[in-house]
């Protein structure tokens, strides 16, 4: 039964005028706009270009927070552009004093927003540790087989002691 007494506008059963129903089914077909972007503060042209893992070290750990390094386990990914030049760091997760947990899908959202075409990765060991766990060696293979279905390279994989000292699994025959 219809509601006759809405002036002229066609209503369902209860008196609601049906462009209230069809909003209804125009929000059902809408979706969220998905924006992506990727700002340089400094220009990856001018900066470091990496050639090896001394100077990774040396990097990382003077980017790396003083406070934190002792304390706890961060993982950080170092992004390069095709000539190995340092587009950024980004601290991918903050773990506890003896691990922290990698979200893979994070992980490639970083390198894949950056439009970064190698990586390397690195973690810190809090207690001065310069040994790569069998954790470290798994997740490390686990990025390089997700990063080969983007071609994306993964340089290395650095361990940072609090100290500086630091320990790379490309010179270790790791990678």
């Amino acid at each position: 039964m219809r509601n006759k007494d809405l002036g002229g506008a066609q209503g369902t059963d209860l008196g609601i005028p049906s462009f209230f129903n069809l909003n209804r089914k125009t929000m059902e077909h809408s979706v969220n706009e998905i924006q992506i972007s990727y700002r340089e503060k400094l220009s990856t042209l001018k900066s470091l270009s990496i050639t090896n893992s001394k100077d990774v070290g040396a990097l990382l750990f003077n980017n790396w927070d003083a406070d934190t390094i002792g304390l706890h386990e961060t993982f950080m990914i170092l992004l390069l552009n095709r000539s190995n030049k340092v587009k950024g760091i980004y601290p991918l997760s903050h773990g506890g004093i003896t691990g922290t947990l990698v979200d893979m899908r994070i992980l490639f959202a970083i390198i894949l927003k950056t439009l970064s075409v190698g990586i390397i990765l690195a973690h810190n060991h809090p207690s001065g540790q310069l040994k790569a766990s069998e954790q470290d060696r798994q997740l490390t293979k686990k990025i390089q087989q997700a990063a080969q279905l983007f071609d994306i390279t993964v340089l290395d994989h650095i361990i940072l002691a609090p100290d500086g000292r630091y320990y790379s699994f490309a010179d270790n025959g790791l990678m």
